[in-house]
């Protein structure tokens, strides 16, 4: 079944047609144009087709579509009583019936309800809903006729306990200008208005009905702008805009002082880099202060700048980064974590995978010997005093002097660049046995400092193992 929206009725050639512009516009044929006259108009240059009535379905009311997904309507519940059957040429009679469908229909009982593709095209009459179904909280609208936000309200309204509501794939009119603010959505904490034909613009003007919300979902809208929400959406806590191509990553700028998002999920909006321009190189940024987890999948972000930028976020600690060009800059997949680990300090996972604190640790070392020859020829020394690394150098690698505070500066021995995984490298060779003695002090760091010096091996290639000679 597909839906559409009606947007003219006219008579032509002595024939009464609806002009509608299908939901999907490959279902369509023309703009509303017809034989060189324009009868209506569409978004899509081809989304619009004339039908005749009968062949439309106007949809049914929202209490009609509830007692019929739950099997709760007149014509049913007329046929549940008793039932009388013939079994081998004798009446037997069925009991239990009638106490089914008493059960089925204590509508006031239901909280959670799904009506999604059930036709739902109007509220019904009105009071109807808050008589019949007295303590629904969750609503699922979504893919039905629902054509204006006005008929959302509607419905809410006769709901005093709403929590949450799902009224996507709706396409509908939303209001112009801000909105009075009722206490129609009062409780309402989660709200998905997917692929509905949204703006930004009209979010804001219907977010002050919306005080105490917490999720929102705007996937698939075409939001190419955003605005600052000011003196709403104060209590958000999750934004969804997946799906929505967003000019550039500045746009997140105006949402960045919502004082309690925790998370942002930006897949696919073909953000290309991310900037925090109020922050220096170890600086934490005012923007974002409560975003704790960071989706940004499937963007166009090139550069490894935008991840160094993210160690900024003062209270990031989850990110998903599959598909960007940067990481096509690294092969192999586990450096590129490591990579990652490392540029972000606070984080704690990693696509959905979780940074222990050995893989942490091996990250950062292993970060500080890669870019340690880099680090001193960009002007950086063992000597604190002399220790001046280029500004270039610091962009590049923010955390790099925070990481030898962290373990010390690396020594020559350990400097290394990033290898090549051929065979040639991964294989061993045959050595002599080399005995030496070393103070108990020792940090394994600097034994293998001096294993390298011995062996030339690197020390994050090197497996070390230690037996006491003491039998317990």
């Amino acid at each position: 079944v597909s839906s559409c929206h009606k947007q003219d009725i006219q008579q032509i050639k002595g024939r009464i047609w609806l002009g509608v512009e299908w939901d999907d516009p490959q279902r369509g044929k023309h703009d509303g144009t017809y034989e060189g006259t324009q009868y209506f108009k569409c978004r899509h240059p081809r989304g619009g087709s004339f039908i005749r009535p009968n062949k439309a379905n106007f949809g049914v009311d929202f209490l009609a579509a509830v007692k019929d997904r739950y099997g709760l309507n007149d014509e049913q519940d007329v046929q549940r009583g008793t039932e009388n059957t013939l079994v081998f040429g004798k009446t037997v009679e069925f009991v239990g019936m009638d106490s089914i469908a008493e059960q089925q229909s204590q509508l006031n009982q239901l909280v959670d309800i799904s009506v999604r593709e059930c036709a739902v095209s109007h509220a019904g009459q009105k009071e109807e809903i808050s008589r019949t179904c007295a303590n629904i909280r969750h609503i699922n609208l979504s893919r039905n006729l629902i054509s204006s936000w006005e008929t959302v309200t509607a419905i809410a309204s006769q709901i005093q306990n709403l929590e949450t509501l799902n009224v996507s794939e709706n396409k509908m009119k939303f209001p112009s200008t801000s909105t009075s603010v009722s206490g129609v959505f009062s409780k309402l904490r989660i709200l998905a208005l997917n692929q509905t034909e949204i703006m930004w613009t009209e979010v804001l003007f219907c977010a002050p009905g919306w005080p105490a919300l917490e999720e929102l979902y705007l996937t698939s809208n075409n939001i190419t702008v955003l605005e600052r929400p000011d003196n709403v959406l104060q209590t958000l806590k999750l934004l969804d805009l997946s799906d929505n191509q967003l000019l550039d990553g500045n746009q997140l700028h105006l949402i960045a002082h919502l004082p309690r998002l925790e998370q942002l999920i930006l897949r696919n909006t073909g953000i290309s880099s991310i900037h925090f321009p109020d922050a220096g190189f170890g600086c934490k940024t005012k923007m974002f202060p409560s975003l704790k987890r960071l989706a940004i999948n499937d963007n166009k972000i090139s550069q490894w700048s935008s991840i160094n930028e993210l160690d900024k976020l003062p209270s990031l600690q989850s990110l998903q980064c599959h598909n960007n060009p940067f990481m096509d800059t690294e092969k192999n997949p586990e450096t590129l974590r490591q990579l990652i680990i490392a540029k972000i300090g606070q984080l704690k996972v990693l696509n959905k995978s979780e940074i222990l604190p050995a893989e942490r640790k091996g990250a950062e070392l292993d970060y500080r010997k890669i870019f340690g020859s880099d680090w001193l020829a960009a002007g950086g020394n063992w000597n604190p005093e002399k220790n001046k690394p280029s500004e270039e150098f610091l962009a590049a690698h923010p955390r790099y002097l925070s990481l030898c505070l962290k373990y010390g500066a690396p020594e020559e021995g350990e400097l290394k660049g990033r290898q090549p995984l051929t065979l040639k490298n991964q294989l061993l060779s045959k050595r002599t046995e080399m005995v030496k003695r070393v103070p108990s002090s020792m940090t394994i760091q600097r034994v293998k400092g001096l294993l390298y010096r011995l062996l030339k091996i690197p020390g994050s290639e090197l497996k070390l193992s230690y037996e006491s000679s003491k039998v317990s």
